[in-house]
């Protein structure tokens, strides 16, 4: 059968399984994730807790994300991405059960929230690099393609979250969770995955030693990295206040709530639709990664001077858009430019980056909404985001010429 140009990359039987998995699962993995900030908020209303769970939950990033990239270079990514989606089927289990039971404490979240936080720091490489060598020539396809499916999940999730929280309780968002994995997992017992290639001579550390020269003296790889710590440290935390904003900005509840976390999820959608995957290779995709780290900051800002909901909705379509834009075309660019055999070690440093450094954000945050107020913290730290994002494009003629210079090979069309 014949996909047309957008979903082309569905022509392979084990990205079809592997996508399928995806849709059922991350949609469940949304509504935990409303469910869980809006559950702690309700045990304390206090936002230094949300920041604190925030930053527990992906703390294990931070530590352990260069290694886990390692490991997915050495070990079968497909065993590793099966282990952790375990882990995630035990973790939603028991905070759905200390929840519907009525047990459950803050100090029960802050505890899951760091097991997650360890399923996420070693999926996150290994599960990115599997994409890329099942994806084979269609990889950037697939990337936007798995980008789309992970957005829609983020539309869709948070909106039924918030029904859920307001008619049954956060539990049963969990439960529903536990049960969403189990998709993905049958989906990766069963696909074929292209032999990976064999373990590399050497120790560990100088593999790992190998992966930091090649980001570091790749200067594409470093700006790129970067840009992408700025916005994941400053600009993403929107997302631990929005608990806040919801409940004492907007002066709304839980259903609220889930729609603010939904149009994030459809600007993310359309972005990955409409700017990603129609396109077939990575021409002119440095230019699109500065214009989403623009739009990311320029969203937050507005998020944070907003004292209405439409415009808090609008800010909020245009920050996920923005999101999108960058993180997706960063790990496309990532991906296509990097040597297979470093593509673990590229997405650990991703991932660490993306999600790891998100924590400290997500504390720093919630430390100064507690100080100086909600719209102060939003639009002081997505302003720092916007500078970088300038500066970023400023660079962006050198960063090409670089990358020209790396891959002689590549088509002029297709430089990024």
């Amino acid at each position: 059968m014949r996909w047309p140009g957008p979903l082309r990359s569905l022509e392979n039987p084990s990205l079809r399984l592997f996508f399928a998995g995806q849709t059922i699962s991350l949609a469940g993995t949304w509504m935990q994730s409303v469910a869980q900030g809006w559950l702690i908020w309700r045990l304390t209303h206090s936002s230094q807790l949300l920041g604190l769970v925030g930053f527990l939950g992906q703390l294990p990033v931070s530590l352990l994300g260069i290694w886990a990239g390692s490991l997915a270079d050495r070990y079968p990514r497909r065993r590793l991405v099966l282990a952790t989606q375990a882990n995630a089927i035990v973790q939603a289990t028991l905070l759905a059960v200390v929840t519907l039971l009525g047990a459950v404490q803050p100090w029960h979240v802050v505890v899951l929230a760091t097991m997650l936080g360890l399923t996420y720091a070693f999926e996150i490489p290994a599960r990115q690099a599997l994409l890329a060598d099942v994806a084979g020539e269609h990889m950037p396809n697939a990337i936007a393609l798995n980008s789309s499916i992970v957005n829609a999940g983020r539309a869709v999730g948070p909106a039924l979250a918030g029904w859920a929280v307001a008619t049954v309780g956060e539990g049963w968002c969990f439960a529903l969770n536990a049960l969403s994995f189990l998709g993905t997992f049958y989906a990766l017992l069963v696909m074929k995955v292209p032999p990976q290639a064999a373990t590399p001579p050497g120790g560990h550390r100088a593999h790992l030693r190998e992966g930091l020269r090649y980001a570091w003296a790749t200067p594409h790889v470093r700006a790129l990295l970067l840009l992408l710590a700025c916005s994941s440290l400053l600009a993403m935390p929107y997302v631990t206040l929005l608990p806040v904003v919801a409940s004492e900005v907007l002066h709304g509840g839980a259903t609220l709530f889930g729609w603010l976390q939904a149009l994030a999820g459809v600007g993310a959608f359309a972005g990955a639709t409409v700017l990603l995957l129609r396109r077939g290779g990575l021409g002119g995709l440095a230019r699109r990664i500065g214009v989403g780290a623009t739009l990311l900051a320029v969203g937050v800002v507005l998020l944070g001077l907003s004292r209405s909901t439409p415009l808090s909705l609008a800010a909020l379509l245009v920050t996920g858009l923005g999101f999108v834009t960058q993180m997706a075309g960063t790990m496309t660019l990532l991906q296509g430019l990097a040597p297979r055999e470093l593509r673990g070690r590229v997405m650990g440093l991703f991932s660490t980056l993306f999600v790891g450094v998100a924590p400290f954000g997500a504390l720093l945050a919630g430390l100064l909404a507690h100080r100086v107020g909600v719209a102060a913290t939003l639009s002081g730290m997505a302003s720092v985001v916007l500078l970088a994002s300038l500066a970023y494009h400023w660079r962006l003629p050198a960063l090409r010429r670089a990358i020209a210079a790396a891959g002689p090979d590549l088509p002029v069309d297709d430089l990024p």
